[in-house]
């Protein structure tokens, strides 16, 4: 959606059931659930997370993490990714 020296801005839209392919975030980022639904979240290490994003909620995210993102809701997910290139190491 944006990209310059500071920030790179993504939108995800997840149909329920669909699958990210597995993924690294090199750089801190935030979270913002557009249209929220039940996720899970498969880690390269073999951790899986239940999440259930809120419609509105904000959730900032260290990077480093390797993971996929599964929407195993019944309503679409509707998701924008911030990541931050200024202020954190990369991972």
């Amino acid at each position: 959606m944006l990209e310059n020296d500071k920030v790179r801005i993504w939108h995800i839209t997840l149909a329920p059931g669909e699958t990210q392919p597995l993924h690294h975030h090199g750089l801190a980022y935030v979270v913002v659930a557009v249209q929220g639904a039940k996720n899970v979240i498969h880690t390269a290490a073999g951790e899986r997370i239940d999440v259930e994003e809120k419609t509105g909620a904000v959730v900032f995210r260290e990077p480093g993490q390797t993971h996929m993102l599964t929407n195993a809701g019944d309503t679409v997910y509707i998701g924008r990714i911030i990541e931050l290139k200024t202020g954190f190491d990369r991972a």
